[in-house]
């Protein structure tokens, strides 16, 4: 008993029919690595979206951050009553007085 050789024919699997017959799985297999490629050229762009859009929102609170310092600076009592010395406005040093019409406190006198 002799083994049957179980060797490639090539020839076989080269010929215009076989070539043809196997056209739709060439075609599903080139389908899909173009879709592969155009996955991953995809997914690189996403990334550098992405860190372009971080690196804008690191930009911003920073920007945030020190608006808010400046505000906070430029609202203490000290530097408002120096902003507002060219007006003529000035620091009130006693207590406020309160205006009222003279009619209206009659009235509420009355009553």
């Amino acid at each position: 008993m002799s083994a049957p050789e179980t060797k490639m024919n090539w020839k076989q699997w080269l010929n215009y029919p076989s070539l043809v017959r196997q056209l739709p799985f060439i075609l599903y297999l080139t389908l899909l690595g173009v879709v592969y490629i155009y996955n991953g050229h995809w997914a690189n762009k996403t990334i550098r979206n992405i860190q372009l859009a971080e690196k804008e929102i690191r930009e911003l609170n920073y920007e945030y951050v020190t608006a808010k310092g400046e505000l906070l600076a430029k609202s203490k009592p000290s530097e408002v009553s120096q902003a507002v010395a060219p007006l003529g406005l000035k620091e009130l040093k006693g207590s406020p007085w309160v205006l009222s019409d003279s009619l209206i406190v009659q009235k509420r006198k009355t009553d």
